[in-house]
């Protein structure tokens, strides 16, 4: 399939993310490279890291050999909590080593630990995405009550609030409740934190003859929550970018869903 034909989300300033993406987390040196490489490869469009994960440079390196063009890659990286205070030269720094003179999202990966930066960080973050240093800015691991701070005191919503999700964390009142705001659910971790041989995810993955993990990508790829699968196996990154053959009905979403209420 076309990668121009993968579904995307729309985030504020008309910048499209990809729904399906790839993350990076604990891909490091020449394997980290590799895996980034392999997934371009492979058809993702949306490369996460972030400055945590010590990997920026193997990043932008495997973007700018893969060939292809610039835009055609969705950049997301993101500001330690320890840097806060020190947002500008920390986007600087981070685009730096990727080699690229801004980011597609650029997200606050945890919540200041002093409750008085929650709202000058994110006016940091503002002023970098109108410097053009950024094309949109989010937040990571945020609670609603936290986004509706930033909201209320900025009239900026975060584009994105990544937070760990998957089939067993599935809460329909927190997913409705970035919907409201216009904020994007993104999902980190969609296979640590479900049990692949669920026999709901095994019989629907028979049913569509893909496999469980493909139906727990594609369950998010159907709510328009953005998933970011990682690994360093290239049989298991092309298996995770081919999720695009098939779709849920919407009594298996219902079912996997379901798999969220103990």
């Amino acid at each position: 399939m076309n990668h121009s034909d993968h579904p995307t989300a729309l985030l504020p300033g008309d910048v499209r993310i990809p729904l399906l993406g790839f993350g990076t987390w604990q891909a490091t040196g020449e394997e980290g490279y590799q895996a980034v490489l392999a997934a371009l490869e492979a058809g993702y469009r949306h490369i996460d890291t972030a400055t945590m994960y010590g990997n920026e440079e193997e990043v932008g390196r495997a973007i700018r050999d893969s060939g292809l063009r610039r835009e055609d890659v969705f950049v997301t990286t993101k500001l330690p909590p320890e840097r806060v205070g020190r947002e500008r030269e920390t986007i600087e720094e981070s685009l730096r080593a990727l080699g690229v003179d801004h980011v597609d999202l650029w997200l606050v990966h945890w919540p200041p630990s002093d409750p008085g930066d929650l709202i000058p960080v994110w006016r940091e973050m503002l002023a970098a995405r109108d410097a053009n240093l950024t094309r949109a800015v989010g937040v990571s691991n945020f609670s609603t009550a936290q986004i509706d701070e930033l909201i209320q005191a900025t009239e900026e919503n975060p584009a994105v609030n990544q937070i760990k999700w998957g089939p067993r964390l599935y809460d329909r009142q927190r997913h409705i409740e970035h919907r409201d705001r216009g904020v994007v659910l993104e999902g980190y971790s969609p296979f640590k934190t479900t049990d692949l041989s669920d026999p709901v995810l095994t019989r629907i993955a028979e049913a569509h003859d893909v496999s469980p993990a493909q139906v727990v990508l594609r369950w998010h790829l159907d709510h328009e929550i953005v998933a970011i699968p990682k690994s360093v196996t290239p049989e298991r990154i092309r298996a995770n970018a081919d999720v695009f053959g098939f779709s849920l009905s919407a009594e298996e979403m219902n079912d996997v869903d379901a798999l969220g209420r103990f």
